[in-house]
């Protein structure tokens, strides 16, 4: 590859360009700039060249014109082993270009804002910017084209220490370019696509679902297999925040499922204010409870299903403690989510050489629940809706004690992250027992006692759906269950209220389902 000779420097995130451009400068090379890039560099004694100057023409419109010009086109586009081509570059004396150094308008961050106007939007999108990166990539053979601040250090250490740039360096850094002007094309796109306008003029279209459904996500992890040894399988993510974008701090590479069930894990302890703890196996949870320190939350998890938690994965929703660790360590256990580990926690944990540890640092931003079927997808808006005491309605004569209440509304919390059918056998803070993905009601309240390992006297019941006959609460009755919540619905509604009724139950209705296939 041939000698970085000049640079075409225009950027919006400005991070490191200062810097980048002097040690380009330091080794020889002349640095071409538009506009804001141009003062930042001589505010920084970086000698430059205006565009305008190789254009013959001042930037104009409100800068919307400033490299969109034949001279700098050509410089960028011309094949160095065309021969046609370098005898047009040489007849009208245009200057070759080999490295563009471009990142784009952040129309994405002004697209975020609520009730950005359209006048807004439509001059955040770049059209030079675009121009050249595509430009630069098409021609990746001659010319670098660098996109991101985060290659500056890479680049700038290759040129120093071989005099160029590889054929590898010249392909990956096209093929990040062609990435990232497709990404930007997609984002104005989406955003556009919910502006509709009329004599009234522009305004958002109140829809929870775009009319193109868009995926971009970029492959964080190659996975050793899928769900089975015979499938491929990698991780994909679309923002930094959730389990996708978790770092792993210990143990053995993440499989496809320890993926699937951290994310179970995860999104359950998010239902909670106070110290939590999930203990996933297969999904479904097999161990939850909130309590005032997370290692008594931890405990109480534990108890209710200690032969399913061998071997599964747990989440917490507050910095893992050592107390919490001891207790983690005394039993095999695949993986852990948690915001963080305490230094004392994590000196514990790495004992365990292949347990998986992973930092979750942030909460994903919510976003469209995505599942692919048979030549096609199907999309949702996340079930995220949280239940208020208030807005449930008592419907038996008997209503909940306070205890009850509460044991309720944990069950409730718990009940929507079990595979329906889903029923869950609760007490106040902690899941007893859990009877998931039967294919009738009661069996599930059947599978539910049947596990469980705490004795089911005195808990209360949660129901992901409508019971369609009374047999299912008259089946958890039998094992000593006093109230139940459920979302109600039912054609035979009044027959299971009677029921409760007449075995003494207090029962609420939502009116809300959580169903989850």
């Amino acid at each position: 590859m041939a000698r970085i000779r000049r640079a075409l420097i225009s950027v919006t995130d400005k991070t490191g360009a200062g810097e980048f451009a002097r040690a380009l400068a330091e080794l020889g090379v002349e640095i071409l700039s538009t506009g804001g890039t141009a003062r930042l560099l001589r505010e920084l004694k970086v000698p430059v060249v205006d565009v305008a100057e190789v254009t013959g023409f001042p930037e104009m419109l409100d800068g919307r014109v400033k490299t969109i010009h034949p001279r700098i086109a050509a410089g960028i586009l011309a094949m160095r082993g065309n021969p046609a081509h370098m005898e047009a570059i040489a007849a009208h004396r245009i200057p070759l270009i080999d490295m563009v150094v471009v990142n784009l308008y952040a129309f994405e961050k002004v697209a975020a804002r609520r009730g950005a106007p359209v006048e807004d939007l439509i001059e955040n999108i770049d059209i030079g910017g675009p121009t050249m990166i595509r430009a630069a990539a098409k021609n990746y053979q001659d010319v670098a084209v660098v996109t991101s601040p985060g290659d500056y250090a890479a680049i700038l250490h290759e040129i120093q220490s071989r005099g160029e740039l590889s054929l590898p360096t010249h392909w990956g850094l096209a093929r990040k370019a062609f990435s990232l002007t497709a990404a930007y094309d997609r984002a104005i796109s989406a955003r556009l696509s919910r502006i509709t306008v009329d004599d009234g003029g522009f305004r958002d279209k109140a829809e929870a679902l775009p009319a193109v459904l868009d995926i971009r996500a970029e492959r964080r992890l190659s996975l050793r297999y899928g769900e089975n040894p015979h499938q491929s399988a990698a991780l994909y993510s679309t923002c930094r925040g959730g389990i996708a974008g978790a770092e792993q701090l210990h143990g053995k590479e993440l499989s496809y499922n320890n993926l699937v069930d951290l994310d179970a894990a995860w999104q359950l302890v998010q239902e909670f204010d106070a110290p939590a703890s999930a203990i996933i196996k297969h999904t479904n949870p097999c161990g939850c409870a909130e309590r005032e320190s997370l290692a008594e939350s931890y405990r109480r998890a534990f108890e209710a299903d200690p032969l399913s938690a061998y071997g599964g994965v747990l989440a917490f929703n507050r910095i893992l403690d050592e107390e919490t660790a001891r207790e983690i360590a005394k039993t095999f256990i695949e993986a852990i989510a948690a915001p963080d580990y305490s230094p004392e926690a994590l000196a514990v944990l790495q004992t365990k050489k292949n347990l998986r540890l992973v930092r979750v640092s942030d909460a994903a931003a919510e976003q469209l629940v995505v599942k692919s079927i048979g030549g096609g997808f199907l999309a949702q808006t996340p079930d995220a809706l949280r239940l208020r005491r208030s807005d449930a309605r008592l419907v038996t004569r008997r209503g909940p004690s306070e205890a009850e209440w509460t044991a309720l509304e944990f069950g409730w919390k718990v009940v929507k992250h079990v595979k329906s059918n889903a029923i869950v056998f609760a007490e106040p803070g902690r899941l007893v027992s859990a009877g998931a993905g039967q294919m009738s009601r009661v069996d599930s309240v059947k599978v539910g006692a049947m596990k469980a390992a705490l004795p089911l006297k005195g808990t209360v019941l949660a129901s992901d759906a409508f019971f369609p006959f009374p047999d299912g609460i008259e089946e958890a009755h039998k094992h000593g269950i006093t109230a139940v919540i459920q979302p109600g619905g039912s054609v035979r509604d009044e027959e299971v209220i009677a029921a409760a009724d007449r075995l003494g139950l207090a029962m609420v209705f939502t009116r809300i389902r959580h169903f989850r296939h």
